[in-house]
């Protein structure tokens, strides 16, 4: 029989400003040592360099992480022209560079081949698994491989500002699944003088804003505090892109149960949703002609 974990049973999100220097689950293991937390986890990882929005998952808060990994997300960043790295940005090695830089009219035009449905193809340095392996071990051990394309929505990517001939800052909007490095990879490839990341902020993710983002600095120095607790915002939250339906009585009797329970309100049949009792959130489920089959059960 294992051990229990120990920790308080808190649920909710803690939003993080995320430093760069720092890897997302170093962050989510201060986080949850922070808040002698039970249970942590995070909704969508930023390379160690990357900076902004990791919403950080509390208890029950995890159950809803799939919901906010699936949602839009958007970053800043800034690309430097002239110049292709093994990572595809400025810490790794420069394999391949040009004289050539492109102007902004050039830029602006190449942005709309990177719009609506594209086929991206990850870096070599990802956590993306090739046979069991992580690709990034296998790029660190100089392995030959090849990482097939993968399906990513881009709502847009926009030219923000051009600080001088070797950089550009940009914006994108994007679904799930989204890698920068390979935005500013292609971008470079596709004009014709290379390019990687310099600098990435998410600065959005799903319901999540940087404008209400705790920083590190804050969490090291209320660790322990009970004034860090202020700083959590609710479990719903992750929730926020499905239709909110609630339970009566006997409904909620059963649903907390794992059963199918009934609800007031209505939605489209076969649409996921999620049910509150009394202000909590219940379940996740589908809802069925005046019931939800849950398929999540938050334990509040």
């Amino acid at each position: 029989m294992g051990r229990r974990r120990k920790g308080r049973d808190i649920h909710g999100w803690l939003v993080v400003d995320k430093p760069a220097g720092l890897t997302s689950t170093a962050v989510v293991n201060k986080v949850r040592w922070a808040l002698d937390a039970k249970k942590a986890g995070h909704a969508g990882t930023l390379d160690p360099d990357a900076t902004g929005v990791l919403a950080v998952a509390l208890g029950e808060a995890t159950k809803t992480v799939p919901f906010v990994t699936d949602a839009m997300k958007a970053y800043v960043f800034t690309v430097t022209f002239g110049a292709a790295t093994n990572t595809d940005d400025a810490e790794g090695e420069v394999i391949a560079s040009s004289d050539l830089r492109p102007s902004d009219e050039e830029i602006a035009a190449a942005l709309k081949g990177f719009e609506g449905d594209i086929m991206q193809v990850p870096p070599k340095f990802s956590a993306v698994k090739i046979d069991g392996e992580r690709a990034y071990k296998l790029a660190r051990d100089d392995e030959d491989f090849e990482i097939a394309a993968r399906p990513l929505y881009v709502e847009s990517l926009t030219l923000l500002s051009r600080p001088d001939a070797d950089h550009a800052e940009l914006e994108m909007v994007c679904g799930k699944g989204g890698y920068v490095r390979a935005i500013a990879r292609d971008l470079g490839a596709a004009l014709g003088c290379l390019g990687h990341v310099k600098k990435l902020r998410r600065v959005w993710s799903g319901p999540f804003d940087v404008d209400e983002a705790v920083s590190f600095a804050l969490i090291e120095e209320l660790a322990k505090d009970p004034a860090l607790d202020a700083h959590l915002l609710p479990l719903d939250l992750g929730l926020a892109d499905l239709p909110e339906l609630r339970a009566n009585d006997l409904g909620f009797a059963r649903l907390k149960n794992g059963n199918p329970g009934q609800v007031l309100g209505t939605a489209e049949w076969g649409e996921e949703v999620w049910v509150s009792y009394q202000g909590k959130p219940v379940a996740v489920g589908i809802y069925r002609g005046g019931e939800v089959h849950p398929s999540r059960v938050f334990n509040l």
